[in-house]
């Protein structure tokens, strides 16, 4: 197989991976040949699937629309062979419910001049399919307490290091904005980041990496865990820190004048976005392994167990950034990313 993937193509044409969200939160590709090389995702054709084997249709009238959103070069097959990023529609044009990209682009659309900012912190866990435990944990009984893992090196402290690093080169090589990897305070936890990115590139980023993340670790043999809490007992969860800011809150006076007023506003619809931000979560906001608590919203500098935190250089420069820390590892970058600036710049979500 290693050698038929690398027989030549044809010139002009491309294999195209036509990637999506389904019911159940949960990716899904398939793909198709192109016989021209698209600039944009308007260049590419709408496509069709079976909702009905996605939870996203009735069998009697299960036709979706996949309508190109985002391209990225595909690692898999190489150049000039692409992977599509889509969105879910009916046959009439509209966005199916699940569909939470397209509530996401109107916000993003309204807050175009505003140039809001995301670094999202994807954190997840390798999986032994054998055992349904992570990778480093004993078939029986428990690793050593967490405590050497976090950044480690070595056997005995880092495990699927090949996995993870054939991901970060990867998605460097799609295009996707990820600015850096490392290992996390769990054996098996990992981490990557994606951002600054501009609007929706935070959301179709994050959905892409995580595409990639789970066809390298297929290869291997592994299993992904995006859930806030796969592991019961004294070990941290898995979230999806994600920082934001705007221009205005980039420039000098931004602390005071508008990250301080973000973080008021978000304190009044702490029950909506933890709703948004992930299904589990209950059991990872417990107050403990550096989080804050599920039923208050807190703030403050440099604050790992707060809600959100604001970093000390921005607190120093008057202007920057700051961290909402509630979001799950399986959240849906779409819901957060737009909820964070529907909340924040008082834009309605619709």
């Amino acid at each position: 197989m290693s050698e038929l993937s690398k027989l030549p193509m044809p010139e002009g044409v491309i294999m195209a991976e036509y990637v999506w969200i389904d019911g159940f939160n949960k990716l899904r590709s398939k793909g198709r040949t192109l016989y021209k090389i698209p600039q944009v995702p308007e260049d590419l054709p709408d496509w069709n699937f079976d909702g009905s084997s996605t939870g996203q249709a009735p069998g009697h009238d299960s036709e979706v629309i996949l309508k190109p959103r985002a391209i990225f070069m595909d690692p898999f097959r190489g150049a000039p062979n692409i992977l599509v990023m889509c969105g879910n529609y009916t046959p009439a044009g509209e966005p199916i419910p699940s569909n939470t990209r397209a509530k996401c682009a109107k916000v993003m659309e309204q807050a175009k001049d505003l140039e809001p900012w995301f670094g999202i912190e994807q954190e997840y866990f390798l999986v032994n399919l054998k055992t349904g435990r992570p990778l480093g944990f004993p078939d029986i009984g428990q690793p050593e307490p967490q405590g050497f893992y976090y950044c480690g090196v070595g056997a005995n402290q880092i495990f699927g290091r090949a996995c993870v690093e054939e991901h970060y080169r990867a998605c460097i090589y799609a295009g996707i904005k990820i600015s850096g990897i490392n290992g996390e305070v769990v054996p098996g936890q990992w981490e990557f980041q994606v951002g600054p990115a501009l609007g929706m590139e935070g959301g179709d980023q994050i959905w892409m990496g995580r595409y990639l993340l789970e066809r390298i670790a297929e290869v291997h043999g592994y299993g992904v865990n995006y859930e806030p809490k796969p592991v019961k007992g004294d070990w941290n969860g898995s979230g999806a820190h994600t920082n934001f800011s705007t221009k205005p809150m980039r420039e000098d006076g931004g602390y005071l004048g508008h990250i301080i007023p973000a973080i008021e506003k978000l304190s009044l619809k702490h029950k909506e976005h933890i709703t948004a931000y992930g299904s589990g979560n209950e059991a990872r906001l417990t107050g403990k392994h550096e989080t804050a608590s599920i039923d208050k919203f807190t703030y403050g500098a440099a604050n790992r167990g707060a809600s959100c935190r604001i970093g000390h250089d921005t607190v120093k420069a008057g202007k920057g950034y700051f961290e909402d820390r509630r979001p799950a590892g399986n959240m849906d970058p779409y819901l957060v990313t737009g909820l964070l600036v529907s909340t924040c710049c008082d834009i309605p979500w619709e």
